[in-house]
């Protein structure tokens, strides 16, 4: 079920099957998005909400415009620079795009991933047809996404090998968190779920000043107050907090914060890059030591770290 093999991948996905991904942000659970079938057994492994929209994954900026109607030229300027990379844009939908797909919404979500082994699975899947995969994180709905194929494993194993679908392992994540979604249907960008493209980067590649008028926003993937969340009680506390700790509790935080007392140290980064990019492993593993609580001490500042604390935010709700 585990494999490396980009040409058993394209063979599972284009006879309809599932094949969780590698992608630089985290693992997706991909099926072919024009294939109605497979696109409802993802929910159905998830357990996803059926009104909760996908992102569709191609392999580059022109495939990307048979989903996507029009874009403004700020957004057509961001996915220059961004694309392959962790951005999701959200514009107006093409016949293409199904309602399974948008969630009945007039909109859809692309990206182009630039995981090496999520490309050339791409670009193999156009020479069968292929126009794009939806590729959710290979979690169950709400559980923390997985950075490694053995995360994929731990959540997802039993359903995709009862129904011989397979697993890409492509090593660990770079990035660690989701990607950064951007509405791009109006003059102006829509942070809609931050990530590692920032609102700084943004700005500066576009020229044009991001907005904060979410009213009547679509819904994104990852948009749920509760999310991310590990089985664990997450506990968000500043680096002075004066806690009476609970026992059996793990602990997360920058390198320079010392342990409390008989808590478990569950990772210790050095930059908000290493904290994103460890996050999820650390929630995860204090599962499975049998944590009942985990104590995070958030980074500070914007940039990554808001992304960070968006997760985290959603991980303690």
């Amino acid at each position: 079920m585990i494999t490396n093999d980009i040409a058993l991948a394209v063979t599972a996905l284009t006879a309809g099957n599932l094949c969780a991904i590698p992608t630089e942000t985290v693992y997706g659970l991909a099926a072919n998005a024009l294939d109605e079938s497979a696109v409802a057994r993802v929910f159905a492994a998830k357990g996803r909400p059926a009104d909760h929209p996908l992102i569709v994954h191609v392999a580059s900026q022109d495939d990307a415009k048979e989903w996507i109607a029009e874009l403004p030229n700020w957004a057509m300027d961001l996915a220059t620079a961004v694309w392959p990379g962790p951005l999701a844009i959200v514009g107006v939908r093409t016949e293409l795009a199904s309602d399974s797909v948008t969630g009945g919404q007039d909109t859809v979500a692309v990206r182009v991933p630039s995981h090496p082994m999520a490309q050339e699975l791409l670009q193999r899947l156009k020479d069968h047809g292929v126009k794009g995969l939806v590729a959710p994180s290979a979690n169950r709905f709400g559980h923390v996404s997985p950075t490694s194929a053995a995360h994929v494993l731990a959540d997802l194993g039993e359903y995709l090998s009862a129904n011989e679908d397979l697993i890409l392992d492509g090593g660990g994540s770079q990035v660690g968190l989701e990607s950064t979604i951007v509405l791009a249907t109006g003059p102006e960008p829509v942070i809609l779920r931050p990530g590692a493209v920032t609102l700084d980067d943004i700005e500066r590649i576009t020229g044009v000043a991001v907005s904060t008028h979410t009213t009547n926003a679509p819904r994104v993937s990852g948009s749920l107050d509760a999310h991310y969340a590990p089985r664990a009680k997450v506990i968000l506390i500043s680096e002075a907090s004066n806690f009476a700790f609970e026992a059996k509790a793990g602990f997360l935080a920058f390198f320079e914060v010392p342990t409390p007392f008989k808590l478990v140290r569950l990772g210790s980064p050095a930059t908000d890059m290493d904290f994103a990019h460890e996050l999820y492993g650390c929630l995860r593993l204090g599962d499975d030591l049998g944590l009942e609580t985990i104590y995070v001490v958030p980074p500070v500042g914007s940039g990554l770290a808001q992304a960070i604390n968006d997760r985290l935010r959603r991980a303690a709700f």
